[in-house]
């Protein structure tokens, strides 16, 4: 079985997992994600492969505790072993030297923006990344995005560090200074992802979102992760995860997202007495 080979706290709920994996490692491309299953009865979840190291056969992951299988998985340590790991899975980000290309990152996102940013980079593209968190210790991967970028741009709700204010006004900073943008990836909670594809729409600015967020099973079996893209009925985890912003109907998006919210508060609830019994 796989086992856990790092663990490392990002900020607050947000945590970094290098698991051993040789095959995916080496098979593996930016916006690609895997199937976790932690034990026999537990649920299937999808988490984006962020980076990956072929010599030492491991991938990376992070992922914020928000539900029961992301709160348990927080609780393994280094050297414990993961039930079922399966991937590479969807189909990788559509990596081509467009020009200037503005990566924008929100929350955890800005994990799942970083191996598109880098794989961008080292395609001869020009790379402004623009991140955000809603303060300044909820920042994540700043280094790491400054080493794969030409410009980057912090942004926080509160005003705690660099730019005060959302990535979507960062971003409509750019574009109203008369930059030429040639292409944005944007990937962050949907509101967030919504508002810069509606940032760039009036210019005509390709906008690529990604749809992880309503993965479930993760195999286009289970059809709870159908999206409507242009019209058309989409399954993110076979059609996608990446899709045109401007085609995505955000407002279906975040009524189907919050479909199950009561019983994944419950069973959240529910694990957390366990642990507060000692079960």
């Amino acid at each position: 079985m796989p086992k856990i080979v790092r663990k490392e706290i990002l900020s607050e709920n947000i945590i970094r997992m290098d698991i051993e994996s040789e095959e995916i490692a080496r098979r593996r491309k930016a916006g690609q994600f895997v199937i976790i299953r932690l034990h026999e009865q537990g649920e299937r979840i999808p988490l984006t492969i962020v980076d990956s190291d072929p010599e030492k056969g491991t991938i990376t992951i992070i992922f914020q505790v928000v539900g029961h299988t992301t709160a348990l998985l927080s609780t393994l340590t280094e050297g414990a072993e993961i039930l079922d790991l399966q991937g590479p899975l969807g189909n990788p980000t559509e990596i081509r030297n467009y020009g200037h290309a503005v990566c924008v990152g929100g929350g955890v996102g800005v994990g799942v923006v970083y191996p598109i940013t880098k794989a961008l980079k080292e395609s001869g593209n020009r790379v402004t990344s623009i991140i955000g968190a809603r303060t300044k210790s909820l920042l994540i991967l700043e280094r790491k995005m400054a080493a794969v970028s030409d410009r980057l741009i912090e942004t926080t709700d509160d005003g705690s560090y660099g730019f005060h204010g959302f990535v979507s006004q960062a971003l409509d900073e750019l574009i109203k200074k008369g930059e030429e943008i040639n292409c944005v990836f944007a990937i962050g909670p949907v509101p967030m992802m919504k508002a810069v594809a509606e940032c760039t729409r009036p210019h005509g600015i390709k906008t690529f979102v990604s749809l992880n967020a309503i993965m479930v099973d993760g195999t286009g079996m289970c059809g709870a992760c159908r999206v409507s893209v242009g019209g058309k009925t989409r399954f993110t985890c076979v059609d996608g995860p990446e899709f045109d912003g401007h085609e995505v109907d955000f407002d279906l998006l975040m009524k189907r997202l919050r479909m199950y919210c009561a019983q994944e508060q419950i069973s959240y609830q529910r694990d957390q007495c366990r642990c507060g019994n000692g079960r």
